[in-house]
């Protein structure tokens, strides 16, 4: 694992675009205000980046890739089609699955269970239908919390994009997987839940 997600503070800052299919993000430091990462969704098909101005994004599939300012590859991110609930594979550096998530029907807010490459399940991902607060929690102890960094009116009236602030507990151990898990599925809320 990249040493780089050793850190427990991340700031997750969406590229603006009024008319964009594809979602980008920088990954920032917010101690240092140093980009630290980049996460993009370059593999889109023609019918893929048509789908996404119309009602049907939401069940459309993403191949995300988070790589540092280097270039060398963290994880990635991918979902096929989609039409009830996401099934989405999380894969390391070396495009090993390392694990997935699933939604759960009718959830209040959102929730995923975020499950290991076997299928068992970490931690869950819950969030609260009135806002931009998500927490991942296992066994009710809070492993990392996700929230929404307001970015300004002007940029939020005319933009779809968000910044959002992802906080690991110092629990979790620095060497853990459950890190990438945790980072991918920050991706996740915006893509599945969130657009």
């Amino acid at each position: 694992m990249n040493p780089i997600l050793h850190q427990n503070l991340f700031l997750v800052k969406e590229h603006v675009g009024m008319f964009k299919a594809a979602n980008n993000y920088d990954i920032y430091n917010p101690e240092s205000n140093e980009m630290i990462m980049t996460c993009r969704e370059e593999k889109l098909g023609f019918f893929t980046k048509m789908l996404r101005f119309t009602d049907y994004r939401t069940m459309t599939p993403f191949h995300i890739e988070i790589k540092s300012t280097k270039g060398e590859p963290i994880l990635s991110v991918k979902r096929g089609v989609t039409f009830f609930r996401s099934k989405v594979e999380v894969f390391d550096e070396k495009e090993r699955l390392i694990g997935l998530f699933k939604q759960q029907l009718f959830s209040v807010g959102g929730k995923f269970n975020i499950l290991d490459k076997e299928e068992r399940q970490i931690c869950t991902l819950q969030g609260k239908w009135t806002g931009w607060d998500f927490k991942f929690l296992k066994d009710k102890v809070e492993l990392a919390a996700v929230s929404k960094k307001w970015a300004g009116i002007g940029k939020e009236l005319f933009t779809s994009a968000d910044n959002y602030v992802l906080k690991i507990d110092e629990k979790v151990n620095a060497e853990d997987p459950t890190r990438l898990l945790i980072l991918a599925a920050v991706m996740c809320i915006d893509m599945v839940l969130k657009e």
